[in-house]
């Protein structure tokens, strides 16, 4: 997998709470190259549902993430759709300024954002595991 992946520094605390694995993050990375994504909201954002530990998607997570294709992928925010049903405008335009603003950096800004903790790596194992592959 050459698209680097991130959370964000609001992300991943959340992501830790919910008990969302590093593989059910990649997993959602390679679904998102493959064009697997729930909505696309305009600009560089994406809905993508994540699975909670091993309890499917349905009734699951959401993650809002900034995506440009074979480039850079940052999970902005996350939901349990126990908790809400969805994104209000407002949020939903301030995740598209910043989603905007994270795929214009250049990669010493980005290189800036991860020593300084606004970045988190997704760390993927790099095997991309196809269906029907076995």
């Amino acid at each position: 997998m050459s698209i680097k992946a991130f959370m964000s520094r609001q992300f991943a605390p959340w992501a830790r709470g919910e008990e969302v694995t590093d593989d059910a993050l990649c997993n959602a990375v390679r679904e998102i190259e493959r064009g697997l994504v729930d909505a696309r909201l305009g600009g560089f954002l994406l809905k993508k549902r994540i699975p909670k530990s091993h309890k499917g998607k349905s009734g699951g997570l959401r993650t809002i993430i900034a995506y440009r294709q074979e480039h850079r992928l940052v999970f902005l925010f996350g939901f349990a759709k126990r908790d809400r049903a969805n994104i209000e405008q407002t949020e939903k335009q301030a995740l598209l300024e910043l989603g905007n603003v994270y795929m214009a950096m250049s990669e010493k800004d980005l290189s800036e954002a991860i020593r300084s903790g606004v970045f988190l790596e997704v760390v993927c194992d790099g095997e991309e595991e196809e269906p029907n592959s076995k």
